[in-house]
């Protein structure tokens, strides 16, 4: 059985002594949750103040983007070494509000993917629909040139080292939620996909959250779905009460 994991992404959210006081919280309430991978995805300026505070903790530390090159002359951007310096396990890559507002693309995703693991992070790549596409009714074939694309060249054996994340765009911010059906029915998709691109073995340890609008209210129906694997979680996780009922409902069996 696949290990459920649990990221929360704070976005541009908490202060420094904000996010101080969530993770007190969180490590708190999750202290004896051994059976599901549980990741903070706080911003830049809070990693290495916050892998500090999850030293010994069963709470990973993950960043929201990264730059595919080691260094260079990119103000602003953050590579994968300064990342592993600062006490990240995770990485985030493609993010549907990267796509959206900074200029993120398959083939940056790529890029960012394969530097990510040569790096020794573990990235959760997000890939999605939006209301348009949905509409349109190719989402399948979206999801397949996202996943074409962004995992190029990626050798069989790396496959289980990533994470794929479905956020179906729609349903992110807005209130709303797919369906535990209509998002069991993407992460079939993705899963066979894998299958046929790369083995059904590596499909099947493959692990595959669902993003948009998770709630404690939501989650059982979805983790109880054969194809999902845990959630990537943004407005739910900037509040410890709701991040962690989320991560106990994710048990699955």
């Amino acid at each position: 059985m696949r290990k459920p994991i649990i990221a929360g992404n704070w976005k541009m959210y908490k202060t420094l002594e904000e996010g101080e006081e969530l993770v007190n919280l969180l490590k708190r309430q999750l202290y004896d949750v051994e059976d599901i991978d549980i990741v903070l995805c706080p911003p830049f300026t809070h990693l290495a103040y916050i892998a500090d505070m999850l030293e010994s903790s069963n709470i990973l530390l993950g960043a929201q983007d990264m730059h595919w090159e080691e260094e260079g002359a990119y103000t602003g951007e953050i590579s994968g070494p300064m990342l592993k310096c600062a006490g990240c396990k995770f990485v985030l890559i493609g993010h549907s509000e990267r796509r959206q507002f900074f200029g993120e693309t398959n083939e940056s995703v790529n890029k960012k993917l394969a530097s990510a693991l040569n790096n020794g992070l573990t990235p959760i790549v997000c890939i999605g629909e939006d209301l348009k596409q949905r509409e349109k009714g190719i989402t399948f074939d979206l999801i397949s040139q996202q996943l074409e694309l962004g995992l190029k060249a990626i050798a069989p054996e790396r496959l289980k080292e990533i994470i794929i994340a479905y956020e179906p765009v729609w349903a992110i911010g807005s209130g709303k939620v797919a369906t535990s059906e209509q998002a069991q029915e993407v992460h079939r998709y993705i899963r066979d996909w894998l299958s046929k691109n790369y083995s059904s073995a590596l499909a099947q340890e493959t692990r595959i959250q669902y993003g948009g609008s998770v709630k404690p209210d939501n989650i059982a129906g979805l983790i109880a779905q054969e194809d999902i694997d845990g959630a990537l979680v943004g407005g739910a996780s900037l509040d410890a009460d709701s991040f962690s009922a989320i991560v106990r409902e994710s048990k699955k069996g």
